[in-house]
């Protein structure tokens, strides 16, 4: 996509491709990134850029403890959490820490694709569930007949990427009365892994369930990529609820991984600085405006689309059952557009707003012409 991109930019100019196939943020950190930034370099601070624990700074993990366990009931401390180099390389270090060779990962459809190379990293393989299309909850039912003797956890990515859509506290409950059943059943224990990059990118005063007081086997994994625009500055961490059995043993595992997967540990400099802005946030606005635009235009010029409540995508119905080559024809009209299929769920397609708003506007006669010609 980033070729193609670059050849319609050169033969049509870069202001003429409406590319919305990346989800990079195009938010700028807030303020308090930057003056902790300032402060941790101009400080003179003796081993500021010296390796760790690898788990990390103890103080930064018992800031990010503190604040998770005002948000729920579970008691957390530093020794839950775990220091990582974004949230994709959490994700690796705990599905490291809990595979075996064999067992399988459930994952919800749509999906993020990559985390079909993450158990696979680790010797397991997802098992994909189909989601309800009409909004994008999992299907329940599909969930229960995938659980079996070798399920060892499932990803729940919340807010989703690609549908925005955040799953509510009633669904995750009974994912969780799902589990317990079947791990009483079959007698096995199944964690559920939270990926978290988008839970402060938000509409509509919704809020997004907090999973610790949820499930008993909870493990978050979070990056700041999103909620303090720092994508390139890779930092994150993991947290495991306190509820879970011999959770020291998975800690170790986790610190182990973390080290011996060759992350070694997390940036340094940033660990400090995210723990100076665990309250912050990027401005949500400039996002919220996108989404309600690209929304209302997209609705009324005709396509099928259930409005994101959270992260910065849209996951509209192609005109055709074969999404990627609806994506094909889209980019005749210079739309840059990421088929549905990649994520698990073809018949979709996937657009990221982080893009100039100016372009936003100016792609929305494309998307008619494209209309046009599928009608």
């Amino acid at each position: 996509m980033f070729e193609q991109g670059a050849k319609l930019a050169e033969q049509f100019g870069a202001e003429n491709v409406y590319d919305y196939s990346l989800g990079n943020p195009y938010a700028e950190p807030p303020a308090e990134v930057i003056e902790s930034l300032r402060k941790h370099i101009l400080s003179g601070e003796e081993g500021l850029h010296k390796y760790m624990n690898n788990a990390g700074y103890p103080e930064v993990r018992q800031k990010i403890a503190d604040l998770l366990q005002k948000e729920s009931d579970v008691q957390l401390t530093s020794n839950n959490v775990v220091m990582t180099v974004g949230a994709a390389g959490g994700l690796n270090v705990v599905l490291k820490s809990l595979l075996n060779p064999g067992e399988e990962v459930i994952v919800f459809a749509p999906y993020f694709v990559e985390y079909n190379s993450y158990a696979d990293n680790s010797g397991g393989k997802t098992v994909v569930v189909p989601p309800d299309t009409t909004n994008f909850e999992p299907d329940l039912a599909a969930f229960e007949k995938s659980i079996n003797s070798k399920t060892k956890a499932i990803i729940i990515n919340n807010p989703n990427n690609p549908t925005g859509v955040i799953y509510k506290e009633e669904t995750l409950k009974k994912i969780n009365a799902i589990i317990t059943e079947k791990e009483k059943a079959l007698s096995i224990s199944i964690y559920t892994i939270s990926d978290e990059p988008y839970n402060k990118i938000v509409y509509d005063n919704a809020k997004v369930p907090n999973i610790l007081s949820i499930f008993k086997n909870a493990i978050i994994v979070n990056s700041f990529s999103k909620s303090l625009g720092l994508a390139g500055e890779r930092i994150g961490y993991i947290a495991a609820s306190s509820n879970i059995d011999d959770v020291d043993t998975l800690i170790n595992a986790l610190t182990f991984c973390n080290r011996t997967l060759g992350f070694v540990n997390a940036p340094g400099l940033f660990q400090k600085v995210v723990a100076d802005a665990l309250e912050a946030k990027v401005d949500v606005s400039g996002y919220e405006k996108r989404r309600n635009f690209l929304y209302e235009n997209l609705t009324r010029i005709g396509f099928q689309c259930v409005k994101p409540e959270g992260a910065f995508y849209l996951f509209p119905k192609a005109l055709i059952d074969d999404d990627v080559e609806f994506v094909n024809r889209a980019m005749k009209y210079n739309l840059l557009l990421v088929p549905g299929s990649g994520f698990g769920c073809p018949g979709y397609f996937r657009m990221s707003y982080c893009v100039k708003f100016d372009i936003i506007e100016r792609s929305i006669p494309a998307f008619e012409k494209l209309m046009e010609e599928f009608k």
